[in-house]
């Protein structure tokens, strides 16, 4: 449920800057991370264990790395 979340509010956070934002951190493949979303709410029996298991070892921990830079960053520029 966190990862149709995480997506949920990158499509949200996309939408808000115009693409804008993300664009700037291309460490992060963003199309996939929102993509993500998609695939557990709507094709959830197509799920694969192990890329799931991934995603949350390897992938959101960079993600979170990456996503406290923005933050930061955005704190600097107000």
């Amino acid at each position: 449920m966190q990862l149709i979340n995480i997506g949920e509010v990158l499509k949200q956070i996309d939408k808000l800057t115009d693409s804008k934002l993300l664009v700037n951190y291309p460490e992060i493949d963003w199309k996939k991370a929102k993509g993500m979303r998609d695939i557990i709410t709507h094709h959830y029996f197509d799920i694969d264990a192990e890329t799931i298991y991934t995603v949350c070892s390897e992938h959101i921990p960079e993600m979170k790395t990456v996503m406290e830079r923005m933050l930061n960053e955005y704190k600097k520029s107000c």
